[in-house]
C-alpha cells in the first residue's frame, strides 16, 4: 500500500477539444459546399432563365419570319393572278387582229412592272432564306448548349423546317412565274409582230384612202370649176365681189348695213343667182361626194359692243348665219351648208386704213368637202 501510495499519479488525456475542432472544421467544409452548391444553383437558374428568354425571343422572331413568308406567298399569289390576267388579255390581243400598238405597249409595260415586282420578291425571299438560316444556326447552337431545352428546341427546329419548306415552295412558284413571264414575253413579241403587220396594212389603207379622197376631191373640183364658171358669168364685173383662190369673196357693204347682220333686199338679189347656180350644179354631183358650201364671216379690227353683238365674233358669225338661212330658204339642203365666224382674226389686209378695213369686212363662199 505504501508503494502504491508513493507511485506517481498518471495524468488523464482530454480529447474533447480536438473533437470539437474536427467537428467545427467539418461543419465549415459542409457550409462551404452548401454555399458553392447554392451559388451554382443560382447561376444555373439565371442561365436557364436567360436561355428561356432567348428561346422566347427566337420563337417570336421565327413567328415574325413565318408571317413575312406568308405575306410573301400572298404577294406571289397576287403576282400569279396578275400574270394570269395579263395572259388572258394577251390571248384577247392575239385573237383580235385590229389590236392597236398602244395596247401591246401597255402589256409590255405591265410585264416589265411584273418583272420588277418579281425581282423585289426574289430579293425579299433571299433575305428570308438568310434569316431562316441564321435562326436555324442559333437553334442548333442552343441545342448543343443545353440538353434541358431540347424539347423546346425541337419545336423551333420544326418551325424552321416548315419555313424552309415554304421557302422552297416559294422558289418553285417563282420559277414557274419566270416561265410564265417568258411565255408572256414571247406572246408580246408575236403581238408586236402582228401589230407591225397591222400598221403596215393600216398605212396601205391610208394610202388607198388618201388616193380615194384625192380622186373624190378631183371629182368635186370639176363641179367646183363648173360652179365658178357659172358664177363668173352671173356676177360679171360687179363691184365688191371677187374671186380669191377657191373662194368667192363678197364685201360686207354689198350685203349688210354697218353693224348689222340683216340681209337687205339688194343683198338677196345678189345672192339668189349664186344659190340657183349651186342648186343646178348639185343635181349633177354624185351622192358619194359629200360636198358642203362653207360660208365664213369676217369683220375689220374696229371693235363693236352692242346688246346683240357684244364683240366682232358675234357679228361675223351672225352675218354668216344670215347667209346660211337665206341659202336654205333658196333650196340648198341644210346638211350641205355650214357657217363660221372668224371676227377680225384673219384679215386680207393687215394695214390700219379705211381701205384695208373695207377689204377685211367680207363674206366668203367656198365649195368644199366634209
Amino acid at each position: 500500500m505504501a508503494l502504491l501510495s508513493r507511485s506517481p499519479r498518471r495524468p488523464s488525456i482530454d480529447i474533447w477539444p480536438g473533437f470539437v475542432d474536427a467537428l467545427s472544421q467539418l461543419l465549415m467544409v459542409i457550409i462551404f459546399l452548401l454555399l458553392v452548391f447554392t451559388a451554382g444553383q443560382v447561376y444555373l437558374s439565371q442561365a436557364l432563365s436567360g436561355r428561356d428568354k432567348l428561346l422566347d425571343r427566337l420563337q417570336r422572331q421565327v413567328n415574325a419570319l413565318g408571317d413575312m413568308l406568308s405575306l410573301q406567298r400572298q404577294e406571289n399569289a397576287n403576282l400569279r393572278l396578275g400574270a394570269t390576267h395579263l395572259s388572258l388579255r394577251l390571248e384577247k390581243a392575239l385573237a383580235a387582229q385590229k389590236k392597236s400598238a398602244n395596247e401591246a405597249s401597255a402589256l409590255a409595260a405591265q410585264s416589265r412592272a411584273l418583272e420588277g415586282r418579281l425581282a423585289s420578291s426574289e430579293s425579299a425571299l433571299a433575305l428570308a432564306e438568310k434569316s431562316v438560316a441564321a435562326k436555324s444556326a442559333r437553334v442548333a447552337a442552343l441545342q448543343k448548349g443545353n440538353a434541358a431545352t431540347e424539347s423546346a428546341l425541337a419545336g423551333e427546329k420544326e418551325v424552321s423546317r416548315k419555313a424552309l419548306l415554304e421557302v422552297e415552295t416559294l422558289g418553285a412558284e417563282i420559277t414557274a412565274l419566270r416561265m410564265q413571264l417568258a411565255n408572256l414575253a414571247a406572246a408580246l413579241d408575236l403581238a408586236n409582230a402582228k401589230v407591225k403587220t397591222q400598221n403596215e396594212k393600216i398605212a396601205d389603207l391610208g394610202k388607198r384612202l388618201n388616193l380615194a379622197l384625192v380622186q373624190k376631191l378631183d371629182k368635186l373640183a370639176l363641179y367646183r370649176s363648173e360652179f365658178f364658171g357659172k358664177l363668173r358669168k352671173i356676177i360679171g364685173d360687179r363691184s365688191g365681189i371677187r374671186i380669191v383662190g377657191d373662194r368667192f369673196v363678197f364685201s360686207a357693204r354689198v350685203l349688210f348695213a354697218p353693224g348689222s347682220a340683216h340681209l337687205s333686199a339688194p343683198a338677196r338679189q345678189t345672192l339668189a343667182p349664186v344659190f340657183a347656180a349651186l342648186k343646178e350644179i348639185s343635181a349633177k354631183i354624185p351622192p358619194n361626194i359629200h360636198w358642203i358650201l362653207q360660208i365664213d364671216g369676217f369683220t375689220d379690227a374696229t371693235p363693236i359692243d352692242t346688246a346683240r353683238f357684244p364683240s366682232n365674233w358675234e357679228l361675223s358669225a351672225g352675218r354668216a348665219i344670215s347667209v346660211v338661212r337665206y341659202a336654205v330658204k333658196e333650196g340648198i339642203p341644210r346638211d350641205h351648208v355650214a357657217a363660221e365666224g372668224y371676227g377680225d382674226t384673219h384679215p386680207l389686209d393687215p394695214a390700219k386704213s379705211p381701205q384695208a378695213y373695207r377689204r377685211n369686212r367680207r363674206i366668203e363662199l367656198r365649195l368644199t368637202q366634209r
